[in-house]
Formats: C-alpha cells, structure tokens, sequence
C-alpha cells in the first residue's frame, strides 16, 4: 500500500529542489575562491544553507531557487532575516576563532534558465 500522499511528495520534490540549489550554490561560490566550513546548518530557531570563507570574511549564505531570478531575490523576508541571524549568532558561539573574521550575509538566487547570482553582503546579520 502506498501512503504517498501528494502533499507528502511535493515537500519530497521541494526538498529535492532546495538541496540541489544549495549544492549549485556551493559550486559557484567555491569556483569564486570561497573554502565551505558547514552545510544546512539548523540552529536556535533559524537556518544557515551555507557557511563559506574566502580569506579573512566568513560568508553566512542564504541560497533561494524559484522559477525566476526576480522571484528569488524577493524570497527573503524579515521574519527569514531575523531567524537567520539568530542562527548566525549560534553559530559563531559555537566557533569563537571566527569571531576575528569579516561576517556577511551572503544570498545566492537562482532561477530557471539563469546563472546564479551570488550578493556579498546582502542583507545585515542583525545583534553581532
């Protein structure tokens, strides 16, 4: 008896789709010259997809995918701003060697048909 429901496979296919984009996101970044320290990072109520560092700046990456580019970069919110930055103080209380480094909040949007498009210091990591 099969108990897919089709709720159940659509989360199944956007959960797909959202590590997919994460894994396209890292491929660019590291092509540009950033080194990956941590991956689909869950932490104090928020989510970090991407923790990268290039040099003496730690990037915080919030990766969204959507059809169009357009849509992706209207995707993050201030409620998915603060939760992020709530994840990133975590974070960065868990690893105090970093605490000397640059931080940003990177993005990294893609949509169909589209290069990524990587944003240094997209939005500010709010309380650091």
């Amino acid at each position: 008896m099969d108990r897919t429901t089709p709720e159940r496979s659509a989360r199944r296919r956007a959960y797909a789709s959202g590590r997919r984009a994460e894994w396209i996101a890292l491929a660019w970044l590291m092509l540009k010259g950033y080194r990956p320290l941590d991956l689909r990072v869950a932490l104090a109520g928020g989510e970090i997809d991407l923790v990268v560092r290039r040099g003496g700046t730690l990037a915080f990456v919030e990766v969204k995918a959507r059809a169009e580019l357009r849509a992706a970069r209207e995707a993050i919110d201030a409620r998915k701003r603060r939760l992020f930055s709530r994840a990133v103080r975590a974070w960065l209380a868990r690893h105090p060697a970093c605490t000397g480094l640059t931080l940003r909040a990177d993005a990294v949007f893609l949509g169909r048909g589209a290069w990524p498009e990587h944003v240094p210091d997209a939005f500010a990591i709010e309380g650091t």
